[in-house]
C-alpha cells in the first residue's frame, strides 16, 4: 500500500503539469458539445495541427510566441473549415469533423515533413518566460496555472459579453435565436474556430513543454477531453456560466491524478484508453439505465 502511495506521490506533479494543459482541450471540447450542442470531433486533428505548426516554425528559427500564435490561428481555420462543411454543405456535424480531422493528418505530415520532430535544440515558451530548463517542474507548473487562470477567466467573461450570450443563444435554440436576428452561421463559425483555437494552443505549449512534437499525439485526446469534462460537471454541475466554464479545468486535474492513481496502482499505460473509454461509456449510459430500472419497477408495480 504504501508503494502505491510513494509512486503515486511520485507521479502527481508531472500529471498535473500535464493536466493544466490538457484542461485548455477539455475547455476546447466543451465549447462545442455544452455551448453550441454541435458534437465536434475536430480536436483530434487540431489538437496536433497546433503542435506541427508550432515546431515546424521552432525548427525554422520563429520567436517561440509567434510560433504560439500562428498554431493558435491555424487550429481556428481548421474549426471554421469544419463549421462550413457543416452549414454550407450541409453535412452531419460528426461527420463534418471526420472529414477535417482525417484531412488534417495529412496536413500535419505536410507541415513537419515528417511523423515527429525533435525540439531540444529549439527555443521556447518556457524558457523565454523562466530562467532556466524547460524541464523544471516549479515554474512550469507556475506558468501553466497563471496559463489556465487567464483562460478560464477571458471564457467566463467571453460568455458573458453579448456576442457570448449569443452563441449560447445559439447552442440553446437553432430556431429562435435565428428568430431574434441572431446570425446563426457567424456563431457558430467563430464558436468552433475559438474551441479548436483553444486545442491548437494547448498542442503548441505541448510539444515546448515535451520537446517534441508527433503526429499522432492526438489520437485518444477527444476522449480524454470528454471524461474530464464530465468529471468536472459531476463535481461542479453545469446550472450557470462560471460551472460550465470551471468544469473541464477542474475535471482535467481530477482526470490526470486519476491516471497517476490507476499507473501507481500497478495498470498498465496501454489500458488507461480502454479504462477511460469504459469510464465514460458507463457515464454517458447511466441515466438511460437508471430511467430502463426505474420503468421496470414501475412495470412490476
Amino acid at each position: 500500500m504504501m508503494e502505491v502511495f510513494n509512486n503515486f506521490y511520485n507521479l502527481v506533479p508531472v500529471t498535473f503539469a500535464q493536466s493544466l494543459i490538457y484542461a485548455l482541450v477539455a475547455a476546447g471540447i466543451m465549447i462545442p458539445f455544452r455551448i453550441l450542442s454541435f458534437p465536434d470531433l475536430t480536436s483530434e486533428g487540431s489538437f496536433p495541427l497546433g503542435g506541427s505548426i508550432c515546431a515546424a516554425l521552432l525548427v525554422a528559427g520563429v520567436n517561440p510566441f509567434a510560433a504560439t500564435l500562428l498554431a493558435v490561428c491555424g487550429a481556428f481555420a481548421a474549426g471554421c473549415c469544419t463549421a462550413l462543411i457543416h452549414l454550407k454543405l450541409k453535412i452531419n456535424t460528426l461527420l463534418a469533423g471526420i472529414l477535417v480531422m482525417t484531412m488534417l493528418f495529412s496536413i500535419n505530415l505536410r507541415i513537419m515533413g515528417k511523423s515527429n520532430v525533435a525540439l531540444f535544440s529549439a527555443d521556447n515558451l518556457l524558457e523565454k518566460i523562466w530562467v532556466g530548463s524547460s524541464t523544471d517542474l516549479a515554474p512550469m507548473i507556475t506558468m501553466f496555472v497563471i496559463m489556465m487562470a487567464v483562460v478560464c477567466s477571458a471564457l467566463f467573461w467571453f460568455f458573458k459579453t453579448e456576442i457570448g450570450m449569443a452563441m449560447r443563444a445559439v447552442g440553446a435554440n437553432l430556431n429562435m435565436a435565428s428568430a431574434q436576428g441572431i446570425s446563426t452561421w457567424a456563431y457558430t463559425i467563430f464558436g468552433l474556430g475559438m474551441a479548436n483555437g483553444l486545442n491548437g494552443l494547448a498542442g503548441a505549449v505541448l510539444v515546448q513543454q515535451q520537446g517534441y512534437a508527433d503526429v499522432n499525439m492526438g489520437l485518444g485526446i477527444l476522449i480524454d477531453g470528454l471524461a474530464a469534462v464530465i468529471i468536472g460537471e459531476t463535481l461542479l454541475g453545469r446550472q450557470d456560466v462560471w460551472r460550465q466554464v470551471a468544469a473541464p479545468f477542474l475535471g482535467s486535474i481530477v482526470y490526470y491524478q486519476l491516471i497517476s492513481l490507476g499507473l501507481a496502482a500497478g495498470l498498465e499505460p496501454s489500458d488507461i484508453k480502454l479504462a477511460t473509454g469504459i469510464f465514460v461509456l458507463i457515464t454517458l449510459g447511466l441515466p438511460v439505465l437508471k430511467g430502463g430500472a426505474a420503468e421496470a419497477i414501475r412495470f412490476r408495480e
